[in-house]
């Protein structure tokens, strides 16, 4: 029994048609409301009506003039046949109750009886006729008001329905209020008649009864017509929609066309748009399996490009395990698969070891490229012989030569003398390197810069030395380390640089990297590197 509602529930037929149903009964509902309302509106119109004509045709039993006089127990022969005629028109109308009072017209809040005709039999009430005399205070405010609108001619009627009655005494009713006056056209006392309204609810029910059936019949015929009207028109065509998306969705191939299945505009222009999503998804899982091939490719080559310029630079660590007057190491963090950066050492000779740190312009492959192409060329001039600032010369030389792409590469290049401890160093518009001496800490060290390399074949570079004692520190690196941003645009900058550096001055070289990578990591957290991150540091410790 669960599988089958859960199957109604989930079935588009089923929650049309229901829809449509819950729609026209809503409908009915809200017509049902608003008929109501009109005829209850017609029918107190019409009993108003009525009630005041009877009203009116009840004063002319009364002699205006003499209510006074039947108050002080006059004319009472007059009286009495009034009394009577009125009776008798109660029963003869079916009024519930003809009683005519004179109101004290100071504030309205009391009234005396004179004249009360009750026909408990009308609808079944039991009110007790009023004494001649009789006097009682006004019912409410409402009545006080209506009574003051009289006596005042502010109108010439006055109506109250009372639809609900707390009292077991009295009925649903209608009270009509009209004004007795003298010959001299003064008010000197109302007129009201009561009639039972009981026949509002028995024609309420048959409305609703009646209503409640037209509106069932109309639903049943209405639902009938809808459903098989929507499951031919609407239904089906989606279905074959549905079925065929269905389909497609575990076969990825190109079905039937459903251009036809309507003739309805939009639900033809549905399995047009099913027809076409086909189509292209057929072509796009084609090229997607080509671009997933060739991506595949690119990914296989680029790794493969990672590992040749990671072999490129050395890597191995310690560098030189048979060389103890100094330390040495190195990092190279690109950007993307592969980078642009790179630094290199290598012993010139016996007494020479030579530093390089260079940052190539652009990112990627082309960069990675030409790093490699440049460090082959200083490496090559650099065994040669010579000065760092001749070295830079004939690699600018030589660089320039063949550059098509104009791109350039900025270099730091120094010859350490191992005996001496002598530094010579020439900057191509690289980043200024950081010195510590023993017993000092790290500092910016800002040397002439020269022009890059690759710029103009005519550059020439200035050359510096740097005596450095043993436990004397050189960090050099690219400007991925002080322009790394955090994910506010807040650069890294050179001040948490030497910062970090002095934090472990200590240390070995290989903790001064990997501390100061820590603290790149932890001031950027979660924002993209932009740019390669390249960093050397090396200790001279002099001969033993």
């Amino acid at each position: 029994m669960r599988k089958f509602f859960d199957r109604l529930r989930s079935s588009l037929t089923f929650n049309i048609i229901g829809g449509v149903v819950v729609m026209l009964l809503v409908i009915g509902v809200v017509i049902s409301i608003v008929s109501l309302q009109s005829f209850m509106k017609v029918f107190k119109e019409e009993y108003a009506s009525t009630t005041y004509n009877m009203a009116e045709t009840a004063k002319t039993y009364v002699n205006a003039n003499h209510i006074d006089e039947y108050l002080r127990g006059e004319e009472m022969d007059e009286y009495k046949v009034t009394q009577r005629q009125l009776n008798s028109y109660s029963a003869n109308m079916h009024i519930s109750l003809v009683y005519v009072i004179a109101v004290d017209q100071s504030d309205y809040g009391r009234f005396t009886s004179v004249f009360n005709s009750v026909n408990n039999r009308v609808d079944d009430t039991s009110y007790t006729p009023w004494e001649l005399g009789f006097e009682r205070e006004t019912t409410n405010e409402e009545y006080a008001q209506k009574y003051r609108n009289l006596y005042e001619k502010k109108s010439l009627v006055e109506t109250v329905f009372r639809l609900k009655v707390a009292s077991t005494t009295a009925h649903p009713h209608i009270t009509t209020l009209v004004p007795l006056k003298n010959s001299a056209g003064v008010v000197v006392a109302l007129m009201c008649l009561q009639r039972p309204i009981s026949e509002i609810y028995t024609a309420r029910s048959l409305f609703f009864v009646h209503f409640a059936w037209i509106s069932a019949i109309a639903a049943i015929i209405a639902s009938i017509a809808v459903m098989f009207s929507l499951k031919r028109q609407f239904i089906r065509p989606i279905t074959k929609v549905s079925e065929e998306a269905g389909r497609f969705a575990h076969e990825y191939t190109k079905g039937k066309d459903l251009a036809t299945i309507s003739r309805f505009k939009d639900l033809s222009n549905l399995g047009k748009s099913i027809d076409t999503m086909e189509t292209d998804m057929v072509q796009f899982m084609h090229d997607l399996t080509q671009a997933t091939e060739e991506k595949q490719r690119i990914t296989t080559e680029l790794s493969l490009a990672n590992r040749i310029q990671y072999s490129m630079m050395p890597h191995v660590f310690p560098a030189f395990p048979d060389r103890h007057e100094f330390d040495i190491f190195a990092t190279m963090d690109p950007a993307k698969e592969v980078g642009g950066d790179f630094y290199d050492f290598f012993l010139i000779d016996e007494n020479h070891l030579g530093l390089v740190m260079a940052d190539v312009s652009g990112k990627g492959v082309p960069a990675a490229l030409f790093m490699m192409a440049s460090k082959i060329i200083l490496q090559s001039c650099a065994m040669l012989g010579g000065h760092p600032s001749d070295i830079l010369v004939k690699t600018n030389q030589a660089i320039c030569t063949q550059n098509p792409e104009e791109m350039f590469i900025t270099v730091w290049f120094g010859i350490l003398d191992i005996e001496t401890g002598i530094l010579t160093a020439a900057n191509a518009g690289h980043e200024y390197p950081i010195i510590k001496h023993p017993d000092g800490k790290f500092e910016v060290l800002k040397d002439r810069h020269g022009f890059v390399i690759g710029g103009m074949p005519i550059s020439k570079y200035h050359e510096y030395e740097i005596k450095l004692e043993p436990g004397s520190k050189l960090f050099v690196y690219t400007d991925g380390l002080p322009e790394a941003t955090d994910a506010g645009g807040q650069l890294f900058g050179m001040d948490r640089t030497v910062e970090a550096l002095n934090n472990c001055c200590d240390d070995s070289v290989e903790h001064i990297i990997r501390n100061m990578r820590h603290a790149v990591d932890d001031f950027v957290q979660d924002a993209e590197q932009f740019d390669d991150l390249t960093m050397l540091c090396m200790e001279y410790k002099g001969k033993e």
